[in-house]
């Protein structure tokens, strides 16, 4: 029993970056309706910024706050100048413009920052915690990541900037109509994924380490968790990635094995989408042809 609680813990611990991830992905898609895939490499390059602040002696949550803003910057930057041109594309045609994304930010990590393994620091040190279930960094590393979900969640529900961005999100016709920028509400919905993305890249470096292909894994399981909660769903994604956080450490220790926990994301995404495409949160969304 001791075990398994060990094992939750630091599944919530887990659940909470895939979380954020998830939500990065969802606030996209609700402006999109696609899948940024490039999402955990540009987490994975504003790490990349933190580390380097860190190594000419600012201190560390001075770069954190400061890769946050250029974070949301190169967010909307990405939007203005990248994906704003591609708006009526055909979908096939912007997945291939997310793969290269994908792969140019993945490529600059390596070229600017190279590829060895990097450490990256804590605040928060390794102490183990609440009797011995969680480490500091872990709690705190939660605790962060959980004050970044209620920030957004108040950011959406109790502010006009965020509710004009729902709004465009879910009818740009209508908020077009009422004087909202739709095209500054996606603008600044991507630099916000952006700055979500940079705080969970900050969080799980210090657990696996900073090299360019760090979130790949980490991606697959935040999209796990988004398809689990419901891909229109802020809240959904939020659950779905604590609960594949959980998931995946019961599975990997109980079930699969460490070498391949990664399959059960891959289980996961494939049940949702037989089962209950919607998600466990989602809208089913049915229109007249």
């Amino acid at each position: 029993m001791e075990g398994v609680l060990h094992q939750v813990m630091s599944g919530i611990a887990s659940g909470s970056i895939y979380a954020s991830i998830a939500l990065a992905l969802v606030m996209i898609y609700q402006a999109t309706h696609h899948i940024n895939f490039a999402q955990g490499e540009m987490a994975t390059f504003s790490t990349y910024i933190a580390l380097t602040l860190i190594h000419y002696g600012i201190p560390y949550w001075a770069a954190f706050f400061i890769t946050i803003a250029v974070a949301f910057l190169a967010g909307m930057t990405i939007e203005r100048v990248l994906m704003r041109p591609f708006m009526n594309a055909p979908v096939l045609s912007l997945v291939g413009v997310f793969v290269g994304l994908l792969l140019i930010i993945n490529a600059c990590s390596g070229w600017f920052f190279d590829y060895t393994i990097k450490q990256f620091p804590t605040p928060f040190g390794n102490n183990p915690m609440l009797g011995g279930y969680m480490s500091a960094h872990e709690l705190g590393a939660t605790a962060v990541t959980l004050i970044v979900l209620l920030a957004v969640y108040l950011f959406f529900r109790h502010t006009k900037l965020g509710l004009g961005m729902r709004a465009a999100a879910l009818n740009p016709v209508s908020a077009r109509l009422v004087g909202i920028n739709v095209g500054g509400m996606l603008m600044l919905g991507w630099g916000l994924a952006a700055a979500i993305g940079a705080v969970a890249g900050m969080m799980i470096a210090p657990v696996v380490f900073l090299d360019p292909n760090m979130m790949g894994g980490i991606l697959l399981y935040a999209f796990a968790g988004a398809l689990l909660g419901g891909i229109d769903s802020p809240l959904g994604a939020v659950l779905g990635g604590f609960a594949v956080g959980i998931i995946e450490n019961l599975g990997g220790a109980y079930l699969v094995g460490t070498e391949l926990k990664l399959s059960l994301a891959l289980i996961i995404i494939v049940a949702v989408l037989v089962v209950k495409p919607s998600g466990l949160m989602g809208r089913t969304v049915q229109s007249r042809v």
